[in-house]
């Protein structure tokens, strides 16, 4: 009994964290009420590799995994087999990036020009970004061996990412979900997202389902 009463409150422990890392605007309703279509920006992302790398590289490879994270939510938004239904639609990110390029916005620049811009200029209604934290490259896989002195010498966490989505017609922050990445998270970007979505799916604004409970 005591076993099943330490396990009851650790499980329940972990809900409250996790809560604790997803934020919703109270004003959600009434902001994203007229919501059509979101556009996905590049993720910013910084990165601390035991490797040494000159400025230039490091750029490069920051500026890599955030369109890799760009293109995982893009994916995880429009797969089929998911079976998940939200209350928008999800710009193409071809397009997206297409056009901040047509209008000389890239992944250095683009953080000087606010929410309502980039939403009158995309033509959507919202913008979802965020930022990754990293000390492996995600895109290219997670290691998958593990000891417990992974988790003695911190070696288990490899940062984290927060997802944002902001309004467009105020330039609000709408809802916020952060999570740590270790080797629970996925093998890659892909999985990672999969994983962490699917954890705040009951919480995601636009589900569908979770729209429907609500009511």
């Amino acid at each position: 009994m005591k076993i099943i009463s330490s396990i009851l409150l650790l499980f329940t422990t972990a809900i409250l964290i996790a809560q604790k890392d997803i934020y919703e605007s109270p004003k959600f309703d009434e902001l994203s009420k007229n919501h059509k279509e979101l556009a996905i920006l590049p993720f910013f992302t910084l990165l601390d590799l035991k490797e040494t790398l000159s400025k230039e590289e490091k750029k490069a490879l920051e500026e890599k995994e955030g369109y890799a994270v760009q293109n995982a939510l893009e994916i995880y938004f429009l797969q089929p087999k998911k079976k998940k239904k939200f209350t928008v639609d999800f710009q193409n990110t071809k397009n997206t990036n297409a056009i901040l390029a047509q209008n000389n916005i890239t992944y250095d620049n683009i953080d000087i020009y606010s929410i309502k811009d980039l939403c009158k200029l995309l033509n959507v209604d919202g913008i979802i970004s965020g930022n990754t934290d990293l000390n492996i490259l995600l895109s290219n896989g997670i290691p998958t061996e593990f000891s417990f002195m992974d988790y003695i010498l911190g070696d288990a966490n490899f940062g984290r990412i927060g997802i944002k989505i902001s309004d467009g017609e105020t330039g609000k922050l709408l809802w916020r979900y952060e999570k740590k990445i270790n080797k629970k998270s996925g093998k890659n970007t892909q999985d990672l997202i999969d994983v962490m979505m699917k954890q705040a799916t009951k919480k995601f604004p636009y589900d569908t389902e979770r729209v429907r409970n609500s009511n």
